[in-house]
């Protein structure tokens, strides 16, 4: 566990819902939750009204940091700034601790496309798509609404692939180069 007892309890929360939500799923329960975080179920409920709202809230802290993570080539022409996230999801997946995408994973889990952690799961989901197509308009693609979510499908595949056999395959990045060479970026 990752988390410490001198971070404050709505941190650990959300350090320990990061942990156990990505590694054992949405499912687990409050007391597991408080465990592991080291607070009180009582402490919880103070900085969250339910589990789902430190899932939420777990989510929604969680976006902006891995799409800092995917976008290692800032400055780099746009071509180069989508496939270097091609290459950081390749990199990810070759640990064995990787679970793929979280946010597809929370959506996945809860099969309810209403409840508010499916909802921010979608909302990471569509910076995602935003960054693709704005690197495609800016590398002269020729439709890049289309393009933008050509590649966020491409890119949600590659991880169920890594999930489902383990490791990364040079697929995904041969197939956003295609789409790529196929609208002109």
């Amino acid at each position: 566990m990752t988390t410490t007892t001198k971070a404050k309890p709505r941190e650990r929360l959300l350090a320990a819902a990061e942990e156990l939500f990505y590694a054992e799923g949405v499912h687990i329960g409050v007391d597991r939750l408080c465990e592991v975080a080291q607070v009180s179920k009582r402490s919880m409920y103070q900085h969250f009204g339910s589990k789902d709202e430190v899932l939420v809230a777990m989510l929604e802290h969680r976006a902006p940091e891995v799409m800092a993570g995917l976008d290692t080539a800032p400055g780099a022409p746009p071509r180069e700034r989508i496939l270097a996230v091609f290459d950081s999801l390749a990199a990810q997946a070759k640990s064995p601790e990787f679970l793929g995408c979280p946010f597809v994973s929370v959506a996945t889990e809860l099969k309810d496309r209403e409840h508010p952690a499916s909802v921010a799961a979608m909302g990471y989901k569509l910076q995602l798509t935003a960054f693709f197509e704005e690197q495609a308009r800016l590398g002269g693609a020729t439709d890049p609404e289309s393009l933008g979510v050509q590649l966020t499908m491409v890119f949600d595949g590659a991880g169920a692939y890594s999930v489902v056999r383990g490791g990364a395959s040079p697929a995904a990045r041969a197939a956003a180069e295609a789409l790529l060479a196929a609208q002109g970026v």
